[in-house]
């Protein structure tokens, strides 16, 4: 089950992300969030999507597709999870709703207040993650003594400390109830889309006995930045000051997001010894940002991941 003629296993194009209580799933024509309400029921949203053979140049050429990827699907992840949160909200709506017209307007009135202070607090995060992940390692190498006559060793060294400071951030987090069981909701994405690659049937049993790890997921995709970062960096010049290095890892940034996404690509079509050892940190990653998700959790992915499954098969090759 799940390999063609040749003996290749069948690799999905859908990918996924874990929301709040949901799941939004995106194939090459189809894209849908599936989410538990507060009352038990399941919420389906489903829309069209251009990722399939009609997509645009851009999403196609190599190294220039991996940028705009990336972009999009922070842009959607980011504004399917504030509907996710938006739906675990509903009892307080109705509420509100059934109230005078004076309370309707103040309902407005915090609605837009909400999206202002996700706006902020969203433009915030990426203020900290530049902070944390280019300024503050270079800042930390920095101190070391004529460093800066060693350009191979320091990208090494601030490689090392971006490492670590995004293992030691997703450990902490993981330790939150709530981010507990997003991170379930992550495992069950991965594992109907590893059912759906075993060419199984979408059922609860068949996706529980699947793994929860996969080659293409996201966080496998931030160690390769990671990874890749460090080798760029190693091609600047020496005796450049901290901030003078950030500067120039923020312009590479397009860069290593596009050659990151190639070997993604790569690591996701393949399995042989180099791709093995590409994936190797993102898989043992992905033991901190996936947990084992339970039947209700399943559902729901397997409910946002069907509506995404197009008729022709050749369309959801990788």
């Amino acid at each position: 089950m799940g390999k063609n003629q040749s003996g290749e296993k069948f690799k999905s194009k859908i990918g996924g992300q874990a929301l709040i209580e949901g799941i939004m799933m995106l194939g090459p024509n189809k894209g849908a969030m599936a989410c538990r309400l507060p009352d038990g029921t399941i919420d389906l949203e489903t829309w069209d999507e251009n990722n399939g053979k009609n997509a645009p140049w851009y999403r196609k050429v190599p190294l220039v597709r991996g940028c705009f990827n990336f972009v999009t699907s922070l842009i959607k992840g980011y504004k399917y999870t504030m509907r996710s949160a938006e739906k675990q909200m509903t009892e307080d709506e109705e509420e509100a709703k059934n109230g005078k017209n004076e309370g309707k307007k103040d309902e407005k009135s915090s609605g837009g207040i909400f999206d202002l202070m996700m706006t902020v607090v969203s433009i915030m995060g990426v203020v900290l993650a530049v902070a944390l992940f280019v300024f503050l390692p270079k800042l930390i190498i920095g101190f070391i003594p004529h460093i800066e006559d060693y350009g191979i060793l320091r990208s090494v060294l601030e490689g090392i400390v971006k490492i670590a400071i995004f293992v030691g951030y997703m450990a902490i987090i993981s330790l939150m109830k709530d981010i507990k069981r997003q991170y379930m909701y992550h495992g069950a994405e991965h594992k109907t889309i590893a059912c759906h690659e075993a060419e199984l049937p979408l059922t609860v049993e068949n996706v529980r006995r699947q793994t929860r790890f996969h080659k293409r997921c996201g966080t496998s995709f931030i160690f390769i930045v990671l990874l890749v970062g460090i080798f760029v960096m190693c091609f600047v010049p020496k005796g450049l000051v901290w901030w003078e290095r950030s500067l120039i890892s923020l312009a590479a940034l397009p860069f290593v997001v596009g050659v990151s996404y190639e070997f993604i690509r790569l690591a996701g079509n393949h399995d042989n010894f180099f791709t093995k050892i590409l994936s190797a940190p993102g898989l043992a990653m992905q033991r901190i940002t996936t947990r084992e998700p339970d039947d209700s959790m399943i559902e729901i992915a397997i409910a946002a991941m069907t509506p995404c499954i197009p008729e022709d098969r050749t369309e959801d090759k990788w």
